[in-house]
C-alpha cells in the first residue's frame, strides 16, 4: 500500500496529483502567512517602531531559511528521485540525513547569531529607536532555531513521500498554536516583540514532536531506522546541488533587504523600513501560495523524470505555470487597487506617525507590486529545473532576480530617484528574471522533445 502511493506518482491523472499534492501545500503555506500578517497586525499595535524592527529582522530570517533550505528542500527533492527509482533504502538513509544536518545547522547558525547579534542588526539597518525591538525578537526566534529547520525538513520529506495531507495537519497545528499563543505572550503577559517569537518557537518545537513520532512508525514507506543515522556523502553532496538555488535565493535575498533598508533609511527614514516590511507581509502571502504549487510539483516532476516519464514531467510544468499566474496576478491587482484597507491592518492608529507610516506604504504598495503578475513563471521554472535534479540551471535563474539584476539596481536606482529607486527596483528585476526564466525554459523544452516523443 505504501509503495503504491509512490507509484501513483507516475500513473495517476496529472490535474488529480498536482491538486492532492498542491493543495495541502498551499493550505499550509497560506496558513503560514496569515499567521505572518496577524502578527504584523499585533505587533503594529506596538507602534510603528516595532514592526520597523521586526522588519529589519528579515535579512536574519532569511539567511535560517537558506541554510535550512540547503538541507530540506535539496534532501526532498532527492528523496522523491530515490522513491521513483523505486530505492526505497536510500530514500529512509536520506530522512535520517535530513535530521542530522539540521541539528548540527541549526546548533551552528544559533550559536553564532546570538553571539554576533547586535553587531549583525546594527549592520543590518537598526537605528537607536528600531535596535532593542528586533533585538528582543531574534534572540528568542534563534534559540529555537534548530526546531525551525528540523520543523520545515521533516515536513519537506512528508511531502515528497506521499503524505501531503500530513504535512498540512502539521503545518495547521503549528499556525493554530501561534496565533493562539502570541497575543496571550504580547499582551497578557506584557512580553511585547519577545512574545511574537516565544510563540512561534514552542509552535514548532510541539510539532516537531508529532513529526519524529509519526516518522517513527513502520507504516509508511519512509521512516526513521536506527542504522540509518549516518551521514551518507553521497546524499549530502547530492542534496546541497539540489538545495543550492535555493540557498542562493534566500542568501541573497538577506543581502537585498539589507540593501533595500539601508536606502530606504538613507532616503526616508525607519518608517519607510516599517512600510517595506507590510508590503513584504502581503507580497508573501501570495509568493508562498505560489511556491505550494511548485512544492505541489516537484515530487510528480522529480518521480517522472526518475521514471523518465518526461511527457508526463512537461505537463505538470505547463499546468503549474498557469496556476501560479493566476495567483500573482489576482495578488497584483488586490494590492495595487486596495492599499489604504491593506495597510490599515498594520497601522490602525490616527497619530501622525501611524497616518505618515500609511501614505508611505501606499505608495509603496502600487510602485513595488506592478509587475508581480509574472513572478509565478520565474518560482515555478527555478524549481522546475531543481526537480530534475539540474542545479547549475536552477541556480542561474535563481541567482538572476536577486544578484544580477536586483542588486545593481538597488546600488543605481536610489542614487537616481531616492527611495522610489528602491521600490521601482523591485519589479524591474522581475520583468529582467522572468525573460531569462521563459528563455531557460524555451531551450530545454526543444532539447528534450525527442525524448517527449520517443516516450
Amino acid at each position: 500500500m505504501n509503495e503504491e502511493r509512490a507509484l501513483r506518482l507516475g500513473r495517476e491523472k496529472i490535474g488529480k496529483l498536482l491538486r492532492q499534492f498542491a493543495i495541502p501545500a498551499i493550505a499550509a503555506m497560506i496558513a503560514s502567512s496569515l499567521y505572518n500578517i496577524v502578527d504584523g497586525v499585533f505587533i503594529g499595535n506596538l507602534g510603528p517602531y516595532a514592526i520597523a524592527g521586526v522588519g529589519l529582522t528579515s535579512p536574519f530570517m532569511n539567511l535560517a531559511a537558506a541554510f535550512g533550505a540547503l538541507v530540506g528542500v535539496g534532501a526532498s527533492v532527492l528523496c522523491s528521485i530515490y522513491l521513483g527509482e523505486k530505492n526505497y533504502d536510500k530514500a529512509r538513509q536520506t530522512l535520517c540525513n535530513v535530521i542530522i544536518l539540521n541539528l548540527i545547522m541549526g546548533s551552528l547558525f544559533s550559536v553564532a547569531g546570538l553571539l554576533f547579534l547586535e553587531p549583525i542588526l546594527l549592520f543590518f539597518g537598526a537605528s537607536e529607536q528600531t535596535l532593542p525591538f528586533a533585538k528582543e525578537y531574534m534572540t528568542v526566534i534563534l534559540l529555537g532555531n534548530v526546531f525551525t529547520h528540523m520543523y520545515l525538513g521533516l515536513n519537506s520529506i512528508f511531502r515528497v513521500s506521499g503524505y501531503p495531507n500530513t504535512a498540512m495537519y502539521i503545518t495547521f497545528v503549528s499556525v493554530l498554536i501561534n496565533i493562539i499563543l502570541a497575543p496571550i505572550f504580547i499582551f497578557v503577559f506584557d512580553m511585547g516583540v519577545a512574545g511574537a517569537g516565544l510563540a512561534t518557537v514552542v509552535a514548532q518545537v510541539l510539532c516537531c514532536l508529532v513529526q519524529f513520532y509519526l516518522f517513527l512508525r513502520r507504516d509508511r514507506t519512509v521512516y526513521i531506522e536506527k542504522d540509518k543515522f549516518k551521514l551518507d556523502k553521497t546524499i549530502i553532496k547530492r542534496s546541497f546541488s539540489i538545495g543550492s538555488p535555493n540557498f542562493s535565493v534566500n542568501a541573497a535575498g538577506c543581502f537585498v533587504v539589507v540593501l533595500q533598508n539601508y536606502n530606504l533609511l538613507k532616503y526616508g527614514g525607519d518608517l519607510y523600513v516599517g512600510a517595506f516590511s507590510i508590503i513584504n507581509r502581503i507580497a508573501f502571502l501570495f509568493f508562498m501560495i505560489v511556491l505550494g504549487f511548485s512544492q505541489g510539483m516537484q515530487p510528480i516532476v522529480a518521480y517522472n523524470y526518475g521514471a523518465k516519464n518526461y511527457k508526463r514531467m512537461w505537463d505538470t510544468f505547463y499546468l503549474t505555470v498557469k496556476c501560479a499566474l493566476t495567483i500573482t496576478l489576482v495578488g497584483c491587482l488586490i494590492c495595487e487597487l486596495f492599499p489604504l484597507q491593506i495597510t490599515r491592518l498594520f497601522a490602525s492608529g490616527d497619530s501622525a506617525m501611524d497616518t505618515k507610516l500609511v501614505q508611505i506604504t501606499i505608495d509603496g504598495f502600487r510602485k513595488n507590486m506592478c509587475f508581480f503578475w509574472a513572478v509565478g513563471i520565474a518560482v515555478i521554472g527555478t524549481n522546475f529545473f531543481a526537480s530534475m535534479g539540474k542545479p547549475k540551471k536552477a541556480l542561474f535563474l535563481s541567482l538572476t532576480r536577486q544578484i544580477i539584476f536586483l542588486i545593481p539596481l538597488l546600488l543605481f536606482l536610489p542614487n537616481l530617484w531616492g527611495a522610489d529607486g528602491v521600490w521601482f527596483a523591485t519589479p524591474m528585476a522581475d520583468v529582467l528574471s522572468v525573460s531569462c526564466t521563459i528563455y531557460l525554459i524555451w531551450r530545454e523544452r526543444r532539447l528534450q522533445t525527442t525524448l517527449i516523443t520517443d516516450n
